[in-house]
């Protein structure tokens, strides 16, 4: 497990590299150690519903806050301590746990991190001559590119089940990073680092980002335009998710809003830019004494299909409980729509993504009005 990974998330820092010890004092708490204790816990229950069936495991892992810390007490199998990292903890740990794991002859390596951990993971593993060992990423960084995750730390367990049993084959996916520096910025730039060998489940892993670019849809986001057009009005608070899809309407309405972030707006002003979650749970609680009512504007990540929990880990759980499930309207271009079949919900909350999957579908605009009902992601 990496301990800084995801920490920025719900600050708003749109990353941890190189901000884990400002993130720690504002409060943030570890995210990818609870991540892999989920998925361990899922995995046990599975493991002992499975009985005889599943081979003995012996489970290899870091000390402390990088691996012992978080195994549930209860799982299945030997248990070896192979390194203990410092408390404080860099990428040269994290190559040099994978270069321990490789020496006990591991047969498949699990981890809880972003594409950071994820890029500093192969280059190990390349260093190693092992660059071939298969990849199981529980999704714990603010974003996460790379084609070597699951979509849940309980799709994870799915996975893991599902390769124990000899069920899937390995394939190769792309390991995907964004630069951190100029995220901040607002620019957007992604790079390939290299590839990994990951068990091949289009149900519970979740591929490689796309990023989605359609030179005819002008007219399109005109359109979703006009029907938010009609919808702005001084007593209703629009909460703006990330991406450029919505940047683009957002300027068509004469808004210019950060790429990356969380924006708000009340009629035609704009009440909230860059919001981090204590922003916006202090803005919806005044909305909330005012009785406005509240609407959220997602647009799903391309090739994906993530709705929540990549790269929007401000509007965490209480943030989304504040606002409520019947206030969510997606926004959805043909283009993403031909990469689509149905969205992903990542909240952190098993209770909420329950919820969320209960509904089974998500209501989205993909004109000037005219919706339609996606399928929510039961994985």
């Amino acid at each position: 497990m990496n301990p800084d990974a995801g920490l920025g998330g719900r600050l708003g820092l749109k990353g941890s590299d190189g901000v884990a010890a400002e993130a720690r004092k504002r409060g943030a708490e570890d995210h990818s150690g609870p991540r892999m204790n989920s998925m361990l816990t899922t995995l046990a229950k599975r493991i002992h519903a499975a009985g005889e069936r599943i081979p003995e495991i012996k489970f290899v892992c870091c000390g402390g806050r990088m691996g012992k810390e978080w195994i549930p007490d209860d799982l299945l199998g030997e248990l070896d301590v192979v390194t203990k990292p410092e408390v404080e903890t860099s990428a040269d740990d994290t190559k040099a746990a994978v270069t321990k794991l490789i020496e006990a002859e591991i047969e498949l390596l699990l981890y809880a991190g972003g594409d950071g951990t994820t890029r500093d993971i192969i280059e190990a593993l390349d260093a190693e001559g092992e660059p071939e060992l298969p990849l199981i990423g529980i999704p714990a960084g603010v974003k996460m590119h790379s084609g070597c995750f699951a979509a849940s730390p309980n799709a994870a367990a799915e996975v893991l089940m599902a390769w124990l049993n000899d069920d899937l084959l390995l394939a190769t996916t792309e390991v995907l990073d964004l630069d951190e520096e100029l995220y901040r910025q607002g620019e957007w730039r992604v790079q390939m680092h290299g590839e990994a060998l990951t068990p091949a489940s289009p149900r519970w892993m979740q591929g490689a980002k796309q990023l989605i670019q359609a030179e005819s849809e002008d007219e399109v986001l005109e359109a979703l335009a006009d029907h938010i057009r009609d919808l702005q009005d001084e007593n209703l608070l629009i909460i703006w998710g990330s991406g450029g899809t919505l940047r683009n309407i957002a300027a068509r309405l004469g808004f210019e809003m950060t790429l990356l972030g969380i924006d708000a707006t009340r009629g035609e002003r704009i009440v909230g830019t860059d919001l981090n979650e204590e922003g916006l749970l202090n803005l919806l609680q005044s909305q909330s004494e005012e009785r406005v009512p509240v609407l959220l504007l997602l647009s799903p990540m391309g090739g994906q299909g993530f709705l929540l929990g990549r790269g929007n880990l401000q509007l965490s759980p209480p943030v989304l409980r504040l606002i409520g499930l019947d206030s969510i309207l997606g926004i959805v271009t043909p283009a993403k729509l031909a990469t689509l079949d149905r969205v992903r919900i990542d909240c952190g909350d098993d209770d909420l993504d329950a919820e969320f999957r209960s509904r089974r579908y998500q209501k989205m605009l993909q004109g000037f009005r005219t919706t339609r009902l996606m399928r929510i992601s039961e994985d």
